[in-house]
């Protein structure tokens, strides 16, 4: 094992590219990288929080522990096997207090066997009751078809907020926020007090004959009425008041900035300098001035968690958390002394994308994040996991080390910053442990050594693929979540019948040799399957074979039950309507599909006999 050379700041000096090969970093970049991180204050590991389990050895000897109850107890030198889990305050007798985490070590583990789900892209799934967008009375619905189907699971691409503005973002994995969810999923009619006010039903359904998914124009109509529902009777149900208190200052932060993002615009960095700081006198004034528009933009969320809640009843419902957040969004406001300002998350380049990838979401800063006593990181976590009973963790391999791309520069140009990988572990087990929440660990590419044994030490499953596996599903380790693609990769149909090639090759992903070479490794990955065969026989094989996977939990995509031929997302394209493409049907058909049946029945029939 070769182990790069990491200075004071985090900093590897080399990385091994997709070749094996051991690559320098420039000198430039590290300097910069240097200056963007910045000196950690001297007594800073006096005053990070102290992460360890029952039973550790402390670095402190005696000490009083605040416990989250308020009660105290007292430590000397170690933790007690019986010592409640959980956050605290540690009060040593010499020394400042800080912040003491108890977690099991472990995610926690569902009881139940084998199961199988389905992989659902929410905006995507639209019944004839949607307007333009699928939302969360039709999560609801795909829910109710999978219990009848025998499914144990839906994994739904991440809610996450985003500005509340015309110019939507499409992708899922570029948020305003991991903390809150979007309103652009919101069931209309279903909303409390809904029925008190003109509805608009008409102009609501003609978005649903749009070919592609226009979220601007979804959001400007959904917008208008539930605002108007909102002004109505948004203060007569005493319900919502009192979960509006509960949630804090948090919610209080992401509504002050949708409402001050509808004055001033989406990138709180070109707001009037007095209100780029969220505590500032200016933005108290804002707040009081604007007090209707805040208080709209936390009734949204209050009717998403009511709408979530309802659609997730019952079921495992694994949503997924982005490795970032949009640099101008409302984490980054609020968070803009943790996160680092010069520099985005990225990917070197690999065998898929010869320039790297720069994917602009600005990365914590791992000293600055310990100082925090990790909140960001645990309110992210706790909030996408929240009441749902499962977690995906996108690109996992960034809890140990993150490719940050320097402002200006390319992505070639980055280099790995590493992060306190056993504390974010230990964090995330503890939140999984308190919610009772399978976690994923999305483990594809370029996984360093380590990193999947650190995983398995957790209780965090990996992902296998069968686009991406060299062994026979049959091979395949138990402790994963298995699936044949995911959004970023060809359907079964796309790539058996040359349409995501040809796609490929308009775009010009890459060469034409390169994008035959591909296509024709992932064909290798079906044998057994005449060339002249339809494509709902190949999406039966490639399902047949996947169910061969002894993985914990088995996931077959809606885009490839019904044969579909474009992929969700063709990452490093920006001309294509990525993150827009409904399925080819309406959600009410799903049920009566011969090829969604045949699919559920295939899966269905591997983990009962398992």
């Amino acid at each position: 094992m070769r182990t790069p050379t990491t200075d004071a700041w985090g900093v590897d000096a080399t990385w091994i590219d997709a070749a094996d090969e051991e690559q320098e970093v420039a000198p430039a970049t590290v300097d910069r990288l240097r200056e963007v991180i910045g000196a950690p204050p001297e007594d800073l590991e006096d005053r990070a929080p102290i992460v360890a389990r029952p039973g550790d050895a402390l670095e402190v000897d005696r000490a009083e522990v605040v416990l989250e109850d308020g009660s105290t107890r007292h430590v000397d030198g170690e933790l007690p096997e019986d010592f409640p889990l959980g956050y605290h305050r540690l009060r040593p007798e010499h020394g400042p207090e800080r912040r003491l985490i108890v977690s099991p070590g472990r995610c926690w583990e569902p009881p139940d066997g084998r199961v199988w789900g389905w992989a659902v892209q929410l905006y995507a799934t639209r019944s004839r009751a949607s307007r333009g967008i699928g939302d969360l009375a039709d999560l609801r619905a795909v829910r109710e078809m999978a219990r009848e189907q025998g499914a144990g699971f839906l994994m739904v691409n991440p809610l996450h907020g985003v500005a509340p503005t015309p110019g939507q973002e499409a992708s899922p994995y570029l948020p305003a926020t991991r903390r809150f969810r979007n309103p652009l999923y919101l069931r209309v009619e279903e909303v409390p007090g809904a029925d008190a006010v003109d509805l608009d039903e008409a102009a609501g359904r003609a978005l649903n004959d749009g070919e592609l998914i226009d979220r601007d124009a979804v959001w400007a109509h959904k917008r208008t009425v539930l605002r108007r529902v909102f002004d109505a009777t948004g203060r007569d149900d005493a319900a919502f008041p009192e979960w509006w208190w509960h949630q804090g200052q948090p919610l209080q932060d992401w509504a002050t900035w949708c409402a001050l993002v509808d004055v001033h615009g989406g990138d709180w960095h070109a707001w009037p300098e007095e209100l780029r700081d969220p505590r500032s006198e200016a933005v108290g004034r804002f707040v009081a001035e604007h007090e209707r528009d805040v208080a709209f933009h936390a009734w949204l969320q209050w009717a998403v968690h009511r709408q979530l809640e309802a659609a997730t009843a019952g079921t495992t419902v694994v949503q997924d958390l982005p490795i970032g957040v949009a640099g101008g969004g409302a984490d980054a406001w609020t968070w803009q002394d943790v996160l680092a300002q010069g520099a985005t998350v990225g990917a070197p380049p690999d065998a898929f994308n010869a320039q790297g990838q720069d994917w602009g979401s600005p990365p914590l800063v791992p000293w600055r994040l310990r100082l925090a006593g990790y909140e960001p990181f645990v309110q992210s976590i706790r909030a996408t996991m929240a009441g749902a009973g499962g977690l995906r963790i996108d690109h996992v391999m960034g809890l140990f080390r993150l490719w940050w791309v320097p402002a200006g520069g390319s992505a070639a140009d980055g280099a790995y910053v590493r992060y306190p990988a056993e504390d974010l572990l230990d964090i995330v087990a503890l939140e999984s442990h308190r919610a009772q929440a399978v976690v994923v660990g999305e483990d594809l590419g370029t996984v360093e050594e380590g990193v999947r044994e650190a995983l398995a030490e957790h209780g965090v499953l990996g992902y296998r693929l069968l686009w991406f596996e060299e062994e026979a599903p049959a091979g395949w380790t138990a402790e994963a979540m298995a699936a044949v693609t995911t959004h970023d990769l060809p359907t079964v149909a796309g790539l058996w019948t040359g349409a995501d090639l040809e796609e490929q090759r308009a775009l010009g992903t890459g060469t034409d040799e390169e994008l035959e070479q591909g296509r024709e490794a992932l064909l290798a990955k079906l044998p057994g399957v005449r060339r002249n065969a339809r494509p709902e026989t190949v999406v039966r094989r490639a399902h047949e074979l996947l169910a061969q996977a002894p993985c914990r939990m088995l996931t077959a995509t809606l885009e490839d039950a019904l044969a579909g031929r474009r992929r969700p997302n063709l990452p490093g394209t920006t001309e294509r309507p990525n993150w827009s493409l409904p399925l080819p049907v309406p959600l009410e058909d799903l049920p009566g599909h011969d090829l969604v049946q045949t699919v559920a029945r295939t899966l269905g029939d591997a983990v009962r006999g398992s």
